[in-house]
This record gives C-alpha cells, structure tokens and sequence, in this order.
C-alpha cells in the first residue's frame, strides 16, 4: 500500500541522482569495447586497470551524447568543463580513483516536467556531468546480496563505461513522485538513442537523497542516501520505507543520522552500510591527464539539431492531431517504437482511437506477455489496420477479431488469409438472417412477448439464440437491427 502523503503531519524532501551508461562502442577514456554479459574480465587494458603510466583518452561521442542528454533537460551547457579525480579505495575501482566532474560540470539549471495525473510536478535538474563507471563486483553466497556475501568477485569489463549522472534538485515531495521522475527521465533519454537505460541489465541506476520536514517549514532535515534502487518498484518502496522510518524517529524525539543504506528488497527495509561521505572525504583535484573541454557553440547547435521530437511534445501533438485522450497520448508517446508504430498505422488507416485501442489493449497484452517490444512484433502497422477495416467493414465481429489477432501475433500473417482459411466471415445477407431470425422468435414466444413488455434483457437473449444458430458468424448489429423492427 502507497505512502499516504496527503495525511501524514511531515513531508518527504527527495532529491535523485540517476546514472546513465551510454551505449558508445567504446570506453570512457581508453578503447576497450563495452559488453554485457560476456566472460569476465575480457575487455580490459591497462588504461581502463590503471596500470602505472597509460594515458586516457577523450572519447568524443559520449561528450556528444551527454550534452545531447543535456539539452533535452533544459540545461545550460558549460562554455568550459574539465574532469576531476574522485579519490576513494574500494575494490571496484582499479585505479583508486574515479574520472568524474565536481565544480565544473558539463550542464547545469535544467528541469523535466513530471506528469502525475493531476497535476505536475517540475524537478530541477542540478548538474549534468560526466564521468566512467566503475567494475561490478559481484557478490557469492546463498542470496547475492553484499550484507550477506561470504566474498566478492569482481568483474572489470564494466570499469570505464562512459556513464552520465543526472542530479536533481531536492523538489520531490513523495516516493510515487519519485517513481515517476525516473520513468519520464529513462523514456526522455531512449528517445535521444545514447543508452539502451536496462535496469535489469545496469545501465540505469539511481541513488536517493530523502529527509522529511514537518509541513510549512522551510529548512531542510537531515539526510540519509539510499544506493543502487535498480527498479521503480524498489525505489517507491524503499523511499516509503525510509521515509516512514524517519518520521518515527523524529516522533520518538529521536534524530535522524546522516547515513549511507541499501534497500533490501527481500524484507522491504533499509539497512545501514556507511557513514555518509561528503564532498571533502573524495579529496577531488582536476585531472591532471585529460585537458579541459572548451564548448563551440557551432557543435552544441548542431547536437540540438539531432534531438527528435521529446514525450511531451509528442503526447500534445497526438493530442491536438489525432484527437486522442491525455491518458491515450501519454501511454502512446512513452515509448519510441510504440509511437512509431501508430503514427505508421494512422498513416493508412483513419481511424485513430481505434488504433490506439487495439495497441492499448489487446497488442499491448501480449506484448507484455510474451515479454518482446512492438519492434520485435510480427504483426506490421499495414496488416493492423487491414484488420480494423475488416471490422469495420461487418466482415467479422470484435469476438472473431480478437481471434484473428491472436494468429496474426504469433504467425504475422494477413488477417484476410486467416479469416478465409478458418471460414470466420460473418454472415450479413439480410435475408438469410431474416430467415434464421424467424425460426427463433417462433421457437422462443416467452422472450419475444418479455421484450414487447420493455425487458431489454430478452433481446440479449434473442441475439444470443441467432448467434448460436450460426455458429457466431451473424452480424450482431444487423441482427439486433432485423429482431427489434420485427418485433416493434
């Protein structure tokens, strides 16, 4: 059950940071290529293992792609950034030091506007930086998880993974708020084409900042950081958690520590793993082996040009050009692919909510089952729309439909060949339904007489009779038609 936000005497104050691998094919700083999933430790150099006098270098395109990233959260790019060196040991990081920006990021002063149904919320957006990722350490033992390994392994293909941190400003106000910041953020960011955002995969992941202050006042309380939620489902819950758990301690006349945790999604709680760290424990000092990036404004106008219609926008166009709903056109414009593929079908056939109904609801149900995106669909805009002017066109009725389209799906055939080979076309030759009519009302007088006294459930009953005696190939609406005139 969702935090009853609305009720409670506190409010949450939530700020994220997101990291964002970028799908380049290469490294941050060295040219190993990027991998997932592959043997361990394969992919490495003595750049990216920080061996003792290799040089890193630049890699343009992911500058590229952050700034891209950048500029479709409203931020303003630096003229001039530079990276700096992170300094902590732990074992992830080969060279006891992470490339990343401190004071001088590359974007700053952005937002992203949140739809939350009823309203909306506009989340500042801090700082745009760049830096590499670290190894993956992976965890042995019964359950995976770090509190209860009994060792780690680590794995240094991911080391120096070109990887974009997206840092908010405190203006969150609850966990579902929260939730919905990171969904538009990874929809943003797929739009752009600069990484693939898989949770499950890493290559989206994100902290949590969260304090609770009573309602009305200004100052800020004491925080507490909640590392790698690597779902949206995690995070709502562990934000709910943490911040129940701070309003407890403050009702309790107790304080809030200022702590790192980890969310432990098998018990649904938050644990402690560190003190919190501040910016002066890292001991940052600018990169002595990468030179500054001056920014031409010649390169950022050309990136702007790059950047496709946004989410948005897109959902208002949709809106206003296809006289879809706001939910309709928010659900439609989410999705790259998905949007795509509308705009494809409405591009054949006129009818636009009966597209968007289809893909809503029965295309979207066996997508999700089946587990694969609409891209990987065997059913092309052309042969949807083929099938909803058969339907239009009283050929087969919604029950046949959705038969037919259950084929299409697993075999990508016409739906014209498919109704043929089953003998699934409705029958709607008046007068041979006239006749089939007839021979129910004379075998069924009680229900004719109950609906000539107003009972409206008697014509179900009537229609269900004709349906059955045809197998359900009759057009129920010429049915419905032919039986109410007679009896009228």
């Amino acid at each position: 059950m969702a935090l009853d936000i609305k009720n409670l005497k506190y409010e949450p104050v939530i700020g994220l940071e997101a990291h964002v691998e970028l799908c380049t094919r290469t490294k941050m700083f060295c040219g190993c290529r990027l991998s997932f999933g592959e043997d361990k430790n394969i992919y490495t150099c003595p750049v990216c293992l920080g061996h003792p006098g290799s040089l890193p270098v630049i890699n343009r395109k992911a500058v590229q792609y952050a700034i891209k990233i950048a500029l479709a959260l409203n931020c303003k790019i630096q003229d001039y950034t530079i990276f700096h060196r992170k300094n902590y040991f732990y074992p992830d990081m080969p060279k006891n030091y992470q490339i990343s920006q401190y004071d001088l990021p590359l974007g700053v002063k952005g937002h992203l506007d949140v739809d939350m149904g009823d309203y909306t919320r506009r989340v500042g957006i801090t700082r745009v930086h760049m830096e590499e990722d670290t190894g993956k350490l992976l965890h042995t033992g019964t359950t995976g998880r770090i509190s209860e390994s009994e060792a780690s392994i680590v794995d240094f293909n991911r080391a120096g993974t070109p990887l974009i941190e997206v840092v908010t400003e405190p203006d969150i106000r609850s966990p579902e708020e929260a939730r919905e910041y990171m969904i538009a953020l990874r929809n943003l960011i797929l739009f752009l084409d600069v990484s693939n955002c898989s949770m499950e995969e890493g290559s989206l992941r994100c902290d949590a900042n969260v304090s609770v202050r009573k309602k009305g006042k200004e100052k800020i309380g004491t925080k507490t950081e909640i590392k790698n939620l690597n779902s949206f489902k995690f995070l709502q819950k562990g934000l709910e958690y943490e911040v129940e758990r701070q309003i407890k301690l403050l009702e309790s006349g107790s304080k809030v520590i200022q702590q790192t945790r980890h969310y432990d999604s098998k018990t649904a709680i938050t644990k402690v793993l560190r003190s919190k760290e501040e910016a002066h424990d890292y001991r940052y000092f600018p990169e002595p082996d990468l030179v500054p990036i001056y920014m031409e404004s010649k390169m950022v106008e050309d990136i702007k040009k790059t950047i496709p219609e946004l989410p948005a926008t897109k959902a208002k166009r949709f809106e206003k050009q296809y006289g879809l709903s706001i939910y309709d056109s928010n659900f439609l414009s989410n999705d790259r692919d998905l949007a795509d593929y509308f705009e494809k079908c409405c591009s054949c056939y006129g009818n636009a909510k009966n597209i968007a109904n289809w893909m809503m609801g029965d295309f979207s149900a066996l997508l999700n089952k089946e587990k694969i995106t609409i891209k990987e669909s065997r059913v092309t805009p052309e042969n949807l729309c083929r099938m909803l002017e058969i339907i239009d066109g009283g050929k087969i009725n919604s029950k046949m439909a959705k038969s037919v389209f259950e084929e299409m799906f697993a075999a990508g055939k016409d739906p014209g060949k498919i109704i043929e080979e089953r003998g699934l076309e409705q029958i709607a030759d008046k007068s041979m339904l006239e006749a089939v009519i007839e021979e129910v009302l004379r075998d069924n007088p009680g229900p004719v007489e109950q609906f000539r006294q107003g009972k409206e459930k008697a014509l179900s009953f009537l229609i269900g009779k004709v349906m059955a005696k045809t197998k359900g190939k009759a057009n129920p609406r010429m049915v419905n038609e032919i039986i109410t005139k007679k009896l009228s």
